[in-house]
């Protein structure tokens, strides 16, 4: 990825810009945005006395949000489980849709700039061509529903707010189906891996730095951001197990055996194409993403 130099605007780039991040420290985006902080600002959980606060607890978040009185929020907290959303669906409402809403009414409140992320799961079965930041929506599945809802939350609530769709993000923290992948090959002879599902793999390095860079140029908008490139399931498990062999990660080659859909049910329906149009997003930003491929190389060796 290519960007240009982090400069916060105004008063904030006079001094220490403080920048509120919400989400899981154990969360894969939450610890890639902390090792990517731009130089001159003070990045802190959204945290009070060490204790991670709750989104959905909208008191709390509006005082800690007026004590701390940050330039920007961004906003990484969100229920990611796809299938249990479907059996916890008002769990998932209240995370994905209450809190988002609670972090940008406190950021509006206080005039920060909000950062939201959001997801390809937003749309429906698609037609094989990317979709267009104003391509229609038709979630299939509970947490696309809650997803999209709240990016109308966000919306309603701070209307200034920059909402950055992405997909398929992987990290060498936390987890996630390259670490899944690396387990199970280095468990088994052979494995079965959905090939009818495409989407584009993203580094969540990636993400956390069109994310800062988001926040750094106050962007307002819709935003679409994923590693450059497309792939299937199976596509991205072969390479995996390719790019592990390469560094020494695995021992021997595992068989990869392509299923469809059909072949592996799951509670939530995945969409069959979720690929994204970035063009817009990379004029928007000033950035260029790197094909999936090399950035999953460079999360790879992270690992060794």
């Amino acid at each position: 990825m290519t960007a240009d130099t982090h400069v916060f605007s105004g008063a904030a780039a006079r001094g220490a810009t403080r920048v509120l991040i919400a989400g899981s420290e154990r969360g894969q985006l939450f610890h890639e945005l902390m090792r990517c902080v731009p130089g001159g600002v003070e990045a802190r959980a959204l945290s009070a006395d060490g204790e991670r606060v709750d989104v959905t607890d909208a008191a709390r978040v509006a005082r800690l949000v007026e004590d701390i009185q940050p330039h920007a929020i961004i906003n990484a907290a969100a229920w990611t489980g796809v299938d249990t959303a479907e059996s916890e669906a008002d769990a998932a409402r209240r995370v994905n849709v209450d809190g988002a809403r609670n972090l940008a009414a406190a950021a509006e409140s206080v005039g920060a700039h909000f950062s939201h992320v959001s997801t390809d799961f937003v749309f429906g079965p698609g037609n094989g061509s990317p979709f267009a930041i104003d391509a229609p929506t038709g979630p299939m599945s509970v947490y696309g529903h809650t997803k999209l809802d709240g990016e109308i939350a966000v919306r309603d609530a701070c209307p200034g707010a920059a909402i950055v769709r992405t997909a398929w993000v992987y990290s060498s923290h936390g987890s996630n189906f390259v670490k899944t992948m690396l387990r199970l090959m280095a468990e088994r002879d052979e494995l079965g891996v959905i090939a009818d599902q495409v989407g584009s793999p993203t580094w969540a390095r990636s993400l956390a730095e069109a994310l800062w860079q988001a926040a750094t140029l106050r962007s307002s908008g819709m935003f679409h951001w994923t590693g450059a490139g497309v792939a299937s399931w199976y596509d991205f498990a072969v390479a995996i197990r390719d790019e592990a062999r390469a560094l020494d990660l695995l021992d021997s080659d595992v068989r990869v055996k392509p299923l469809t859909t059909a072949e592996y049910p799951t509670p939530a329906a995945r969409p069959p194409y979720s690929v994204m149009e970035l063009g817009s997003t990379c004029a928007a930003l000033g950035l260029t993403p790197t094909h999936w491929r090399e950035d999953l190389r460079a999360m790879l060796r992270e690992l060794t």
